[in-house]
């Protein structure tokens, strides 16, 4: 057998050199060819080590970034007397027929669960996510990377800006690292993580398309474009550079069939965290307000005012003791700039005003009579964002467990009461559990089962966390006088 191996391989040898010889192209041969596939090889190979490798990134931010699951109540009654009747497949006419009729034990709320993404800020269990996904929320869970899932409370939700803000019960919780999006340039790499369809901890990379887009419906937020896969779930997840940094909440996508088609945008996350910081602390968020009316400016338009090219944005109208109409601004001036950064079209001006704190003075450059005017503005809070924010007050309490209605303080009053901080309450559930512990209106609760109240949704959250027929201590300071009183919140 091995004598047979040793002459078939003998007879081959001369048959495969000559079918060599015979079968490779000369080029083969020569040492140019040689010379010029290594060069290739070794640019290639230089071409792929330039490409970011983003494993060690998600090794050490994947962490965390969380899952958000959501129950959601459209608040309509559903109807089940009759089995197997679903009233969405009836014709509309009969669906109202049968709405309309008497409520019968059957009939139940309709409701939907939803999942998105977000990414934890703070290790005592803050979370950023966006406001569409926790929209109309009445119970919201985090699910972390070890698997764990946490109730979360609601902080706040801005949907102008698509931000909300959620806070578990945890410590020593992974955190991201925030990064600065004023910096970002088109053509870098990106990566999101997050959730899509629900499938925990997906990574798509990409690169930034463009910046400050500006979306029909969302006129206050400068979005980022990227083409990085993002789809439905990927909503409210982190955007991070190759440095490991968070530059932006995923947000929306551009699609004619509800999946990825290559566009997808980004809050920029100074934006966001913006956004956050007046959560926690007020439970809602104020823009800048300006108080012009604007438009593009074309080519004729810009010929017939004097520019070399269009740009800026145009003042129609002044609105009547708007901060615009304070500082001088009048209808035809073009706004060039504002607070230090150019306006190269209209529809770039209301992000770039909303981003202001209220109060701060800003400076703009106009094109007025063909010459260029420096104009100092002192940028007020947008009226609408006030009267949500009173709502919000109004809404702060927790009437069903704790059994009052609170508001919160200024810091001037807080400092005049000797405090630094607590909540006032306004209104007392005489059949709660506040009224039955001693607690008056105008009481400031300081304390609550020995953590601080530092805000109206934070006395919420502790409430919501609180252990049922337990007593625990609540301090109040009643006029001048602190007082310890003792709580028991009823079994819900």
């Amino acid at each position: 057998m091995s004598t047979f191996s040793s002459n078939h391989r003998k007879t081959l040898m001369p048959l495969r050199a000559r079918l060599l010889q015979t079968r490779t192209p000369r080029i083969y041969r020569k040492p140019v060819f040689w010379l010029v596939l290594m060069s290739f090889l070794a640019v290639t190979k230089s071409f792929a080590d330039s490409l970011p490798n983003f494993s060690a990134l998600v090794d050490t931010e994947g962490d965390a970034v969380v899952k958000i699951s959501v129950i959601t109540d459209s608040g309509q009654d559903g109807f089940s007397g009759i089995p197997g009747l679903d009233l969405e497949q009836l014709p509309e006419n009969y669906r109202r027929f049968f709405e309309q009729l008497p409520l019968n034990p059957d009939r139940r709320q309709r409701r939907g669960t939803g999942f998105g993404s977000g990414f934890i800020i703070d290790s005592s269990g803050y979370v950023i996510t966006n406001a569409h996904v926790v929209d109309g929320a009445v119970d919201i869970r985090v699910g972390l990377n070890d698997r764990r899932e946490l109730r979360a409370t609601l902080i706040g939700s801005d949907k102008s800006s698509d931000i909300a803000v959620l806070k578990v019960n945890a410590k020593n919780l992974p955190v991201v690292k925030i990064g600065d999006s004023d910096t970002i340039k088109v053509g870098e790499w990106v990566l999101a993580i997050g959730s899509p369809f629900g499938f925990e901890h997906t990574a798509t990379q990409g690169i930034v398309s463009a910046l400050s887009r500006s979306l029909p419906d969302d006129t206050y937020v400068p979005f980022i474009q990227t083409d990085v896969a993002v789809n439905p779930g990927n909503s409210g997840g982190p955007l991070f550079n190759t440095g490991g940094e968070v530059i932006g909440v995923n947000s929306q996508i551009y699609s004619r069939s509800g999946g990825y088609q290559g566009l997808s945008f980004a809050i920029p996350i100074n934006v966001a965290m913006s956004i956050a910081e007046q959560l926690r602390e007020t439970g809602f968020a104020t823009r800048g307000w300006l108080g012009v009316r604007i438009q593009n400016v074309d080519q004729s338009l810009a010929e017939s005012f004097g520019l070399t090219k269009p740009e800026g944005a145009l003042v129609s109208e002044v609105t009547p003791d708007s901060p615009a109409e304070k500082a001088g601004m009048l209808a035809g001036d073009i706004i060039l700039e504002f607070n230090n950064k150019s306006v190269p079209f209209s529809s770039a001006l209301p992000p770039l005003v909303g981003v202001v704190k209220p109060g701060t003075t800003v400076k703009s450059t106009v094109l007025r009579d063909g010459e260029e005017k420096t104009i100092r503005i002192t940028i007020e809070p947008l009226e609408s964002d006030v009267d949500k924010g009173r709502e919000v007050i109004a809404k702060g309490k927790d009437s069903s467990s704790l059994g009052v209605v609170v508001a919160p303080l200024e810091k001037s009053e807080l400092s005049e009461m000797g405090l630094e901080n607590g909540v006032r309450v306004t209104e007392v559930d005489p059949d709660g559990a506040a009224a039955t512990s001693g607690i008056l209106p105008g009481d400031v609760i300081v304390s609550f089962n020995r953590a601080k109240v530092e805000s109206v949704k934070q006395l919420e959250s502790l409430v919501k966390d609180a252990p049922e027929n337990q007593s625990m201590p609540l301090l109040v300071q009643r006029e001048d006088s602190p007082i310890f009183l003792a709580i028991t919140l009823p079994r819900g």
